[in-house]
């Protein structure tokens, strides 16, 4: 009867090859986090949490708060068509807010991954950054600066209805509480028309008392209300990530321009070094050649 013969063994060399190559993985591993830009990573994250809150809540919101007004301050058509129509062309705007900054968002971290490369390779002398990659990091810097203006004016003006559902929602609070002395609810009064939201011919334009406390309790303004706090408050995130794209964007360039000074630095000393080296060359074949 033959005997089982016995598993083989891993040699030495397998075992060491194996090492190898896990200690390979492992340094292609770190080499890979190495490269990713984690500071553009982090504000690509914050602009498309701020952009999708604004835009998302911000068209419902307008929805809600043209239903709202329908219902309540304005009955005739006529008077709100103009109303309806800009809060349409805002709608629109909102999805062409939504589509650019995707867009944006992923080429500016496009611009960091090559910004964080390129700065490498140029520490280890292996690349050269040309004059087209530094102009198109200072043109992303200068449209990130004018889109954070215009973004800290969208900031400002998206507090208004914050401002004005708070005063509604303060002034019902106010009506309900068991501590207010008011003896004639009615004549407290939310009025629209003095914002200039629709025209001041509207019917019936206000709501008093027992109506104003009916408005506050629908859905309609329940949910507009909260959820214009949350496209403010990503408005504000959106303004964030555009400040802190900024100042990425404004130091990768001044870290390629100085790269830059650094490589023709270094050029121009080898150049010196070459021809100093060639003239003790020569130096030294005049003065064999004097001695022969």
């Amino acid at each position: 009867m033959e005997g089982t013969k016995p598993a083989p063994e891993s040699t030495a060399e397998e075992s060491q090859e194996e090492g190898q190559e896990s200690r390979g993985c492992f340094e292609c591993c770190i080499k890979c986090l190495g490269g990713v830009p984690y500071a553009s990573l982090v504000a690509t994250i914050l602009c498309f949490s701020g952009v999708a809150l604004f835009c998302g809540c911000g068209h419902v919101a307008l929805t809600g708060t043209l239903t709202m007004l329908e219902n309540h301050f304005s009955k005739k058509t006529t008077d709100h068509a103009t109303l309806a129509l800009v809060i349409q062309i805002f709608q629109y705007i909102i999805y062409g807010i939504a589509s650019f900054f995707f867009v944006y968002a992923i080429v500016l971290l496009a611009e960091g991954f090559y910004t964080t490369s390129a700065i490498k390779k140029e520490l280890q002398s292996d690349f050269k950054t040309t004059a087209c990659g530094r102009c198109i990091t200072a043109f992303f810097m200068f449209l990130t600066y004018i889109l954070a203006l215009i973004f800290l004016a969208i900031f400002g003006f998206t507090a208004i209805p914050v401002f004005l559902f708070f005063n509604m929602w303060t002034t019902c609070s106010a009506m309900k509480s068991p501590l207010a002395n008011i003896t004639a609810p009615d004549s407290i009064c939310m009025d629209v028309r003095q914002y200039g939201i629709i025209p001041w011919n509207a019917t019936p334009g206000k709501a008093c008392g027992a109506a104003l406390g009916e408005i506050c309790d629908t859905s309609e303004f329940y949910l507009s209300y909260h959820l214009y706090i949350v496209a403010f408050a990503g408005a504000g995130a959106t303004l964030i990530a555009l400040i802190h794209y900024l100042m990425i964007l404004g130091a990768n360039w001044a870290y390629l321009k100085s790269a830059v000074t650094t490589h023709d630095y270094q050029d121009i000393k080898t150049k010196d070094d070459q021809d100093v080296e060639a003239e003790a060359r020569a130096k030294d074949g005049q003065n064999s050649s004097s001695y022969s």
